[in-house]
């Protein structure tokens, strides 16, 4: 495809097909060019670098998520809405968690989100300097719970590189870690649980519990 025919638009959106495929580890212009039936020289005449297609990559799936209406009567179950969204965007893009870490990012679909969040906890009456602690609460615990489907995805794609099994070597990991909590009492009579048969696996039901819990200690001022 010729360069003149790319769109910046096109560019983004396949890029952003590729990093789900292949995390950051696989996404360079060869790789990309080659999945838009261009030359990699044709993606540089619209995108600097790969630091500036995946800045670009990034802010365009925030704008996956719906936000929901301000609703200062029910604002836990907007911010549970508005939880629940970052999360299934995240674990729908796990390597977004890792550019978040490496990569300086910003962008108006990041700040259009950043500003509703604002919003839901200022209409249910938080001052802003408390709506911002809450809010930052609550992304950060969103992207800690994000981290594990990020993590496994990337040692999944490295050991399939590197011409492993994963499942195998992740079985194989499970019983060996299996012996080791055997000496100690509580992870000992946990072993049965479905967490301890899913490498990297939390109990069911953690992220809900852990969300209830973080708004349970917010609270708008009364009176």
């Amino acid at each position: 495809m010729p360069r003149d025919t790319l769109t910046p638009e096109q560019i983004v959106r396949t890029a952003v097909e590729l990093l789900d495929d292949e995390g950051l580890e696989g996404l360079n212009m060869r790789s990309l060019g080659k999945r838009l039936g261009a030359a990699a020289t044709a993606v540089y005449w619209h995108v600097k670098n790969k630091d500036d297609l995946v800045l670009l990559a990034a802010d365009h799936i925030w704008r996956e998520i719906d936000l929901p209406p301000l609703d200062a009567a029910d604002w836990r179950g907007t911010v549970t809405a508005m939880a629940d969204r970052l999360h299934t965007m995240l674990t729908r893009h796990p390597w977004l968690v890792q550019a978040i870490c490496s990569h300086l990012l910003y962008g108006t679909g990041k700040a259009r989100y950043d500003d509703h969040l604002l919003g839901v906890f200022e209409t249910a009456g938080f001052p802003p300097e408390e709506a911002d602690r809450a809010a930052g609460a609550l992304v950060t615990y969103v992207l800690g719970n994000a981290l594990g489907a990020s993590a496994m995805a990337s040692l999944t794609r490295r050991l399939r590189r590197e011409g492993d099994d994963d499942e195998e070597l992740f079985a194989e990991t499970l019983a060996r870690a299996a012996g080791t909590a055997a000496g100690f009492p509580r992870l000992r009579a946990r072993l049965d649980t479905t967490a301890a048969t899913r490498y990297a696996a939390a109990p069911d039901g953690s992220y809900a519990a852990g969300l209830r819990a973080l708004l349970d200690g917010l609270r708008p001022p009364t009176g």
